[in-house]
């Protein structure tokens, strides 16, 4: 039964790169969030903006209906702000005094898978955990439930129909594809296909080079922008630089980075009993990959970092996806899980050899060590290519590996500030330079007048600790020696519409308690009595 249970859990998230997901359940119509109004004035608030200026403020920022109309200076830190220096509300219109609070533009996940069957959640537990942190703008890599489902929700969200974030969507290559794509002028038709079906991208996993290069160039002169997985089973003969090369837009994880600056020889030193379906052998191996690269710095290294920056290359490296290879035990003991992952969802992260992602076979300090080195390389690229101009992202792929949604996201966050990024570097890769990988900095990514009005609000400084975003808050002693809970975003506004980020994250509470009552089930540690 055990056994038969875990197939059912997995066998959707294997065929991945060949077919859409089952389809979760749908959003359901939204009750929650105040507005919009005629007008909104958000005042006293500190701006963070997303394009590398240091804070600034106090500030009253004006919207009206969903977009930003006025962005004031009103006064000096410490000194009381004259009200006659101030934006007037006028009738019908709502003041949200946000003083001594810290403002910043909706972030964008760049990689935001909606769940799926496997996991077992729905779209509104998703997209809360989302909305929740902050995140007002999702990539949906896959188009898991459907390029169908994807649409219909992209337009709710829209219109503000469903409480979730805004949704692109980008399709599998070859997605809803009687058969394989295996000549050029089929790869073409199913490029100009999706592009009348409405989806605003492709992302591909790897096929043979002409079928890449054919689908690449088709989607560019289309106007559409791309993500790719550069999947083990393709790289040898098509890595990062040969997609670039063709159109590709954006570069997800790593896969295929390293493989660009080998010197020594052409395929991944495999051990010679690896199997690309053992989950532990394809993550063990990866862990090895960095080192067969060519080091940092050298002459192959850096031709490869600037000819993709030539190209204006964005790199969305996903870091938290992969930090369970090299911390199992902080990942997996995350204090969020207990109250906001969802008892489906901690069985599928679970070791197994069905399970996508489930690679803890036999997982131990050497896979662990092996990481850590993995993880020095690999930021060292990243952090090199933001300070020479490059494009660097923030995408979570919540949803695998213990990730969870939203928590993931401000994780990820974390570990851009780790690889060397400077904590307004941060804000840049989470705002601004994921709208300009989108396509959508005239709309969204930064604070200014015109632009749509997505926000992010919290009571404490960021900048100072980046934990204050997750929704557990962090730890903090008080002068009279208490220990307390702080952070959290307090609010979240999409469109000029202002939602309590904590009630959406009470709601997600509520919905893992039900679940777990209803079931009986209890998070435990696997072989633990």
């Amino acid at each position: 039964m055990k056994i038969m249970k875990k197939l059912l859990l997995s066998v959707f998230v294997l065929c991945i790169q060949l077919t859409a997901w089952a389809q979760i359940e749908s959003a359901p119509e939204r009750t929650e969030g105040e507005g919009p109004w005629s007008q909104l004035i958000i005042r006293g608030v500190t701006l963070i903006n997303g394009n590398g200026a240091p804070p600034l403020g106090p500030v009253d920022i004006v919207v009206e209906e969903n977009k930003i109309a006025e962005i004031k200076t009103v006064g000096y830190p410490g000194v009381e702000i004259q009200d006659s220096n101030r934006p007037k509300l006028k009738p019908g219109g709502k003041e949200l005094d946000a003083s001594g609070m810290y403002l910043m533009p909706g972030f964008i996940d760049m990689h935001g898978h909606i769940g799926g069957e496997a996991q077992g959640v729905t779209a509104e537990y998703v997209f809360k955990l989302w909305m929740g942190h902050g995140v007002t703008t999702i990539r949906d890599p896959s188009a898991g439930n459907g390029l169908d489902w994807v649409l219909e929700h992209k337009a709710k969200s829209a219109k503000n129909k469903i409480t979730a974030p805004r949704i692109l969507a980008y399709t599998a290559f070859g997605q809803g594809s009687k058969s394989k794509i295996s000549s050029v002028e089929a790869a073409k038709e199913w490029v100009q296909d999706n592009a009348e079906k409405g989806a605003d991208g492709i992302k591909f996993f790897g096929a043979k080079p002409e079928i890449m290069q054919a689908a690449l160039e088709e989607n560019k002169s289309l106007g559409l922008r791309s993500a790719m997985h550069h999947a083990q089973m393709d790289v040898a003969r098509w890595n990062v630089i040969n997609s670039a090369r063709a159109g590709l837009t954006s570069m997800e994880h790593w896969y295929g980075l390293p493989e660009a600056l080998f010197t020594d020889r052409t395929v991944q030193h495999y051990k010679l009993d690896y199997n690309y379906n053992n989950e532990q052998d394809r993550f063990s191996e990866a862990g090895k990959l960095w080192e067969q690269a060519a080091p940092p710095y050298s002459e192959r290294w850096n031709e490869v970092m600037n000819e993709l920056i030539e190209l204006d290359f964005t790199i969305d490296p996903t870091f938290n996806i992969y930090e369970a290879s090299r911390d199992l035990m902080r990942t997996r003991r995350a204090e969020w899980h207990e109250d906001y992952t969802m008892p489906s969802l901690w069985e599928f992260y679970q070791p197994s050899k069905i399970s996508h992602g489930s690679y803890w076979h036999s997982w131990g300090t050497e896979q662990e060590t092996d990481w850590r080195k993995n993880y020095q390389l690999w930021m060292t690229f990243v952090n090199e290519y933001k300070n020479r101009g490059g494009r660097v992202t923030a995408g979570s792929d919540s949803g695998f590996i213990f990730q969870l949604y939203g928590f993931a996201y401000i994780r990820e966050l974390e570990l851009l500030r780790e690889a060397g990024f400077h904590p307004l570097e941060v804000m840049m890769s989470a705002t601004l330079n994921g709208a300009e990988a989108l396509g959508m900095e005239d709309k969204i990514g930064s604070v200014e007048i015109g632009k749509l009005a997505d926000f992010v609000i919290v009571e404490e400084n960021p900048l100072e600790n980046l934990k204050v975003l997750y929704g557990t808050g962090t730890i903090k002693l008080t002068e009279d020696n208490e220990v307390t809970r702080v952070g959290g975003v307090k609010y979240t506004i999409k469109d000029g519409i202002i939602y309590d980020a904590q009630q959406l994250l009470k709601d997600v509470k509520k919905m893992v308690k039900q679940n777990k009552d209803k079931t009986g089930y209890e998070i435990k540690q696997p072989g633990m009595k």
